[in-house]
């Protein structure tokens, strides 16, 4: 097959919207109401993300005719039965007139399904970064929606399967979550063992008065507008976006070479081992001294805390629930440790932390900053350099709905005037132990990445993905 011409990055697809329309749950006696959002989403604020999937033209329904028919055929019947198990997705975000705060409005309005066409091949997207390809698909939605799914046709008999989202009401997990079940409802009809989505958020109560350490109080900071992040051309013009794929071999080599004869590494503690070894390289290299350098990383908290009043609750928990661990260290000894020694301090940054305390100080921090805008201090740059990892590879996903595997599944969203690197790592569907990465990070990070000799991080090619 010949290679598609690749369309320039700089220039819009033209997608041609064949229908929109409103999705209510089915289930008659869930009764409406206004959902109080926790501090644990306030933490991260409002605003969209996306799961984008992609899938090839060389599914099992290829060749048949009207097959992307068929896809539009299973949301239409499937989605108002998905909406009965999480309920405030087909509901609103409205803000509250007094508090000034977002609320819940779960009054089945109805989730977003949008058709379009495409006019270009998913072989001619520029998979290098987000701009010439998976941002390009993102079909704009109404700030107060929660779910928009956008079902794409392109060119070659490929689809796009794109769940818009609102962060507020849930983080990572809940959004692999939903794409999960709908793929298992959609396949099967039900969702196994009868398991019942918790969207209770009562447990996440601020103590009286609030009350939270020195360690809290440094890793995050509020601010009441943009007059206190960096300005937008500094930002554009200090980072770049790539998406990188890691071939399951690679991730192998990285954890021997992170293992000791007592413990083997864990994937993400070798890759962000070899990650933080980067960074140092780079910082090392500065014209401006710089002795430190930092590793963060976005953890689920549901699988890490302990008390009867937690670990009940957040089974099949959807709502937010990350929390944030930061490892910091000389960069002279970054680059002198061996991979292995590396790979444990990313281990002991993760693990020192007692999440239980942890969650209740965020929750008692926020309530006294819940009229400000939030984050990590070193997410939004201050202090030494820092990249951080959202790893989604750890979320259970299936996105086979009945027409196979996608070939790729990763979080889209905007970084803003965010001032440290980003990576959002994914697995690729399959289970082939092979991972995708979104990168946000300094020229000369991707630079160092791309040039490093063991060749980990890959640019991405739609001829990897199978659409070539």
């Amino acid at each position: 097959m010949a290679p598609e011409a690749a369309v320039p990055a700089g220039e819009d697809l033209t997608i041609r919207v064949v229908s929109r329309r409103l999705v209510k749950a089915s289930d008659a006696t869930i009764q409406p109401h206004v959902a109080t959002v926790s501090n644990l989403d306030l933490y991260f604020n409002n605003y969209q993300a996306s799961m984008v999937c992609l899938y090839p033209s060389n599914l099992p329904v290829a060749g048949v005719a009207g097959s992307f028919d068929a896809v539009v055929a299973a949301f239409e019947a499937g989605l108002p039965s998905l909406l009965n198990h999480f309920y405030p997705l087909a509901g609103r975000i409205v803000v509250d007139p007094v508090s000034r705060l977002p609320e819940l409005h779960c009054h089945n309005q109805g989730a977003e399904l949008v058709v379009g066409e495409v006019d270009a091949a998913l072989g001619s997207l520029n998979f290098a970064g987000m701009d010439g390809s998976l941002r390009r698909i993102l079909l704009p939605y109404p700030d107060d929606v929660m779910l928009s799914v956008q079902l794409l046709r392109f060119a070659c008999g490929g689809f796009s399967v794109v769940w818009g989202n609102n962060h507020l009401p849930n983080d990572g997990h809940g959004i692999s979550m939903v794409v999960r079940m709908w793929s298992e409802l959609a396949r099967t009809g039900r969702i196994a063992d009868g398991v019942v989505i918790n969207h209770d958020r009562s447990v996440f109560r601020p103590r009286s008065p609030p009350s939270y350490g020195a360690a809290v109080r440094a890793t995050f900071a509020a601010y009441h507008d943009s007059s206190r992040l960096v300005n937008v051309l500094t930002t554009q013009d200090s980072f770049v976006e790539r998406l990188y794929y890691i071939e399951a071999g690679d991730v192998a080599r990285l954890r021997d070479m992170a293992s000791t004869g007592q413990r083997r590494a864990s994937r993400v503690q070798a890759v962000s081992a070899f990650l933080w070894k980067a960074l140092a390289g780079v910082v090392a290299a500065s014209r401006v001294p710089e002795e430190r350098c930092r590793m963060g990383w976005w953890v689920d908290a549901r699988r890490r805390v302990a008390s009867p009043a937690l670990v009940p609750a957040m089974h099949s928990f959807f709502g937010n629930m990350t929390a944030y661990a930061l490892g910091e260290a000389a960069v002279e000894e970054i680059l002198e440790r061996p991979l292995a020694e590396v790979a444990a301090m990313a281990r002991e940054a993760i693990a020192s932390i007692d999440y239980d305390a942890y969650v209740q100080e965020l929750v008692d921090w926020v309530e006294e900053h819940k009229a400000e805008k939030m984050m990590e201090a070193s997410a939004l740059g201050l202090g030494s350099p820092t990249v951080n990892q959202t790893v989604f590879a750890s979320f259970p996903l299936d996105t086979d709905f009945g027409f196979g595997e996608a070939t790729l599944a990763m979080p889209v969203w905007e970084n803003g005037r965010v001032s440290s690197g980003t990576l959002a790592v994914g697995a690729r569907p399959g289970d082939d132990g092979s991972w995708l990465v979104s990168a946000y990070i300094w020229p000369r990070l991707a630079a160092a990445l791309e040039s490093d000799d063991h060749r980990i991080f890959k640019p991405l090619t739609a001829a990897y993905l199978g659409f070539v």
